[in-house]
């Protein structure tokens, strides 16, 4: 069987972003003649994965594959003019190619020219001849004309020597700059792929071919676009792609799946973690060491993450579909392709933890109504004045409370004092750390402004692991009273705060451990 020279046709034309790489479904109508027959199909992505590739007739059972494989070849590059991009030497070596394309073309039509002058001067010798035997002379328009036709013929004769000059010339400047070009730039052979398949067909007609496969450098990450617009809150869910597979993938149907096919064949590895139990020594029985240890608590927002290494589904994988055919060029570019959208109403809480930040921050909680997981990406945040900086959405499902903190508030001022008192009590010579920390909430309000806010502070205290220790919070000379105390040792006071108003909270708590108890 022969493959046909001109390959057919075989467009992208359904496109499944994975996290690392990309499912690529082609499809084709194919001619079909009776019998077994071997197809010539693409160009496409020399990237495509062998063992991945699988084609059929998925509508017409008369036909079948029986063989499909992907040929590759390294062809070299079609001459193409240079870019803006291209350098000064590319340049002036097309410019000389030009210049002697431009030379030989008038080359040419010297010479053709030429050849003319010189047909007419034996043309008119051969006149002569005749007249003078036929007895007619005409001196005067003889000399004439040979005359003109020798002054032409020089003129000629000479240009033809000018242009042979500036060819030879250009043909050596073009030399020496083809080989500067050549130490300097070295243009590889270009890869390039097709698919070769043997189908058979019971009858002749038309057939349908589906083709898909995987290929690499593709990959895609969730992000968001949050806009506050009084109390309500719309949110905006995109898809951002990347890929270089080297071809186009123009108004394709995309899906964005959070399947991990390179890990389903690798077993999780093993390692091994020994147990060992030991005496403790006469010291470690008489003393208690401790330490304090900084853990950060899931509740109080999102922690900051400084990229993606990967897309967060929660354990399960997710599927999205784009509502709308989109196009992704292979440029390795971000390319944003919009998935859903929803409008909720939020409630709007202004919040400070001192310990951490002077500033009152402006949290938006809002129910996550888009109909699936948001999976954990970064979210663009506006409100009224625009643009007002980028956050971090975690997984969220669907129907729960997705928090989104909107800066701070310039109005507010927060200072925080904190003061350490240590002693002992009594004959169990317990010590006994008490730590009062007071906090001045100030508000700066226009002169248009009436309303009164609240702003929840949130303040910590530690919380002990061991019974030799114990943290009590002393609640009658804590100023206001806390509005409430969590398992996680944070306090907070929800504080009304009228225009230009101020408040001072007072928190107050102590740490008591026995004699035996080191690190305190």
């Amino acid at each position: 069987m022969s493959t046909p020279a001109h390959p057919i046709a075989l467009p992208v034309t359904a496109v499944t972003c994975l996290e690392d790489r990309a499912h690529v479904e082609r499809t084709a109508v194919l001619e079909l003649a009776t019998g077994v027959q071997r197809l010539r199909l693409g160009p496409l992505t020399a990237l495509a994965v062998d063992r991945t590739l699988h084609a059929e007739f998925p509508a017409d059972r008369s036909a079948r594959v029986l063989d499909a494989r992907i040929v590759r070849a390294w062809t070299p590059r079609a001459p193409l003019p240079p870019g803006t991009g291209d350098s000064a030497l590319r340049h002036r070596v097309h410019g000389l190619e030009e210049g002697q394309r431009d030379a030989e073309r008038h080359r040419e039509r010297v010479e053709a020219r030429l050849a003319a002058l010189s047909q007419l001067a034996a043309d008119l010798l051969r006149e002569i001849g005749e007249g003078a035997g036929l007895g007619e002379v005409e001196h005067a328009r003889w000399a004439r004309e040979l005359d003109r036709l020798d002054a032409e013929r020089e003129d000629r004769g000479e240009e033809l020597r000018r242009i042979r000059a500036r060819l030879a010339a250009l043909a050596d400047e073009l030399r020496r700059a083809e080989e500067a070009l050549a130490l300097a730039e070295q243009e590889p052979a270009e890869l390039t792929a097709h698919l070769e398949v043997t189908v058979s067909a019971a009858a002749a007609g038309p057939a349908r071919l589906r083709v898909v496969h995987l290929v690499p450098c593709a990959l895609w990450r969730p992000a968001y676009r949050a806009v506050l617009d009084g109390d309500t809150v719309t949110l905006e869910s995109e898809a951002v792609v990347w890929q270089r597979t080297g071809e186009d993938w123009a108004d394709v149907p995309l899906t964005f799946s959070t399947a991990r096919s390179a890990l389903a064949t690798d077993p999780p590895r093993l390692t091994e973690d020994r147990l060992t139990l030991r005496e403790r020594s006469a010291e470690e029985r008489r003393t208690v060491d401790v330490e304090l240890r900084e853990e950060e608590i899931g509740s109080t927002g999102p922690s900051a993450s400084s990229g993606l290494p990967g897309v967060d589904d929660g354990g399960q994988v997710r599927v999205l579909r784009a509502p709308a055919p989109a196009s992704v060029p292979p440029d390795g570019r971000a390319h944003r392709v919009p998935l859903t959208s929803f409008t909720a109403a939020a409630s709007i809480e202004h919040t400070c933890s001192p310990e951490l930040s002077p500033l009152v921050t402006q949290v938006v909680t809002v129910l996550n109504g888009s109909g699936h997981a948001l999976l954990a990406g970064p979210v663009d945040l506006v409100r009224g004045s625009g643009f007002t900086g980028r956050g971090e959405l975690a997984f969220t499902a669907p129907g729960a409370p997705v928090e989104l903190a909107f800066g701070s508030s310039d109005d507010y001022r927060v200072v925080r004092e904190a003061e350490e008192v240590r002693g002992s009590a009594g004959l169990t010579q317990r010590t006994v750390v008490t730590r009062t920390v007071r906090l001045h909430l100030s508000r700066f309000s226009g002169p248009g402004e009436r309303s009164e806010r609240v702003v929840v502070v949130r303040e910590r205290v530690p919380v002990s692991e061991v019974q030799a220790v114990e943290v009590r919070l002393r609640k009658e000379e804590c100023s206001p009273a806390p509005d409430g105390l969590d398992a996680d040792g944070v306090v907070h006071w929800a504080v009304p705060l009228p225009p230009g108003g101020r408040r001072t909270i007072t928190l107050v708590y102590e740490i008591s451990a026995n004699a035996k108890v080191t690190g305190v």
